[in-house]
């Protein structure tokens, strides 16, 4: 510190502690999206299981026939106001057994058909909460672009976190299974955090490599435009995507799809077809691109053949034949969701992502309570974190709930938006570890509330809604408990008030 021709200091005091309080209030808010992410991303694990969740109705089935497929096809571009510029048919699956048909418009407008085993279409998708959700974790509901870059940030931040947490740790490893538990908080903090970090590191890393790689994707194809294509980021893209076809708006039929099933059958008996993309199905310059997965253990298993309106094949990709860039591309989403080897993985992708979100929120937790120890308390830091980390389980409650009675996103960002900021209001008020216990008590009583009005408003004709109503019904009873013992563990015994 300077002083100035009057003999002022420079900078001042004043000045140093704005900037010191600015620097921490960045932090955190990073911080906060970091934990956001992670939440968000452990609770889409289950992306498909909460598709069916909304829509419980939907007849369920294995298989469907080109000529039902043709039928739904023709009945969606039918009740399409205006020209289709894409059709997106996605096959009945194992996670999602039945049909859907996103048609998209010229003018931007998407809407998303539920078909039967039939060909029939039996009214739209409901699916605001899982888009919501998915959103939330991949663009936070930001602009696109902007969005999916901050989230791979935050994968490289993560990453980042790993591996600088064990420099800083030579004796991580050897300390592997070494808990303090029941003395200082910091302590108790600091060893939860070294321990989860170290026994599920490999997923970790995981995890946030392949959400850094995938945010950043197209930082990384725009520098390897500049590096090889004189910055022609398509030629990029055309090493892993197929070629449009050739331009040609006059009017046509729509595009039959019956004889490109067949040919692609013929190509690859064994395989099955995941999606068919339609490009501007009623031009004659129409296209098919198929998706078939070919049978194999391969995370990327995929073929892809694409089909001009003549029928002729004008690209094919067989995943056999996959370069490693390729293969790794095709890898990514599988290994950061963990939607590959059916339920078990996912559950253990979810608690495994609950011990990630802990490490995110365990950072911040770390640093306040050394600052407590240090006898530097950041008590209005404190109010904020605990409305944060507490707060986005009441604010994605809400959110649910809201899902129930529409099937527009926008309802839903607002009312999480809503409940969130609600939850700083009530952190003015009390204290931290009141905030705590108020707001699991209040996550618990509205997850057993959405489980019980789920069936009421929705349905319960899918054996998977059930299990995911039980699975709320438990996770908010054990909100409730921890509450209620926490409570109960502040309070005097024997008439004894107890020291914190």
């Amino acid at each position: 510190m300077r002083k100035t021709q009057k003999g002022a200091a420079f900078p001042s005091p004043n000045l140093v502690r704005a900037v010191l309080k600015g620097h921490s209030g960045l932090g955190l808010t990073f911080a906060a999206m970091l934990y956001l992410v992670c939440l968000t991303g452990t609770i889409a694990v289950f992306a498909n299981e909460f598709q069916r969740w909304e829509n419980p109705a939907a007849e369920r089935i294995e298989t469907i026939s080109a000529e039902a497929v043709e039928a739904a096809y023709q009945a969606a571009l039918d009740r399409t106001a205006g020209p289709a510029e894409h059709v997106l048919i996605l096959m009945p699956s194992e996670d999602r057994p039945w049909p859907t048909l996103r048609v998209d418009t010229q003018d931007g407008t998407q809407t998303t058909w539920v078909a039967d085993g039939a060909g029939r279409i039996t009214g739209q998708v409901r699916e605001s909460w899982t888009k919501f959700l998915t959103r939330l974790h991949i663009n936070l509901h930001l602009p696109q672009s902007w969005g999916i870059f901050i989230v791979g940030l935050t994968g490289v931040a993560l990453l980042s976190s790993l591996i600088s947490g064990l420099l800083a740790h030579p004796r991580i490893f050897r300390d592997a299974f070494h808990l303090r538990l029941g003395g200082s908080r910091r302590l108790q903090e600091a060893d939860l955090h070294n321990r989860i970090g170290v026994w599920a590191l490999p997923f970790h890393v995981t995890v946030s490599l392949t959400g850094a790689l995938l945010g950043l994707s197209s930082i990384i194809i725009g520098a390897i435009g500049l590096a090889v294509f004189q910055g022609d980021t398509a030629k990029v893209y055309a090493i892993f995507t197929p070629p449009h076809p050739a331009e040609d708006a006059r009017p046509a039929p729509p595009l039959d799809l019956r004889p490109l099933f067949a040919s692609v059958e013929a190509r690859t008996p064994e395989g099955r077809i995941s999606y068919v993309v339609v490009e501007h199905p009623s031009e004659m310059g129409a296209a098919a691109m198929f998706e078939v997965e070919d049978g194999s253990s391969r995370l990327a298993n995929a073929n892809s053949y694409a089909f001009d309106r003549s029928g002729q094949l004008y690209y094919e990709q067989k995943a056999a034949e996959n370069n490693v860039g390729q293969q790794i591309l095709g890898s990514l989403g599988l290994l950061h969701f963990g939607w590959f080897g059916g339920g078990a993985i996912k559950i253990a992708y979810a608690l495994l992502g609950l011990g990630l979100t802990y490490l995110a929120a365990g950072g911040v937790n770390i640093w306040l309570a050394r600052r407590r120890d240090k006898g530097r308390p950041a008590p209005g830091w404190e109010r904020v974190w605990t409305a944060t980390v507490w707060g986005q389980p009441v604010a994605l409650t809400c959110a649910a709930l809201a899902a129930l009675f529409t099937s527009l996103v926008a309802p839903l960002i607002w009312t999480w938006a809503a409940a969130s900021i609600g939850m700083f209001g009530v952190a003015a008020l009390v204290l931290p570890s009141t905030l705590s216990r108020i707001a699991r008590v209040i996550t618990g009583a509205l997850l057993i509330a959405l489980s019980l009005a789920h069936p009421v408003f929705v349905g319960s004709g899918d054996s998977v809604a059930l299990i995911v109503d039980g699975t709320l019904v438990l996770i908010g009873l054990s909100f409730v408990a921890t509450a209620v013992k926490q409570a109960s563990a502040k309070q005097p015994k024997h008439g004894v008030p107890r020291v914190h």
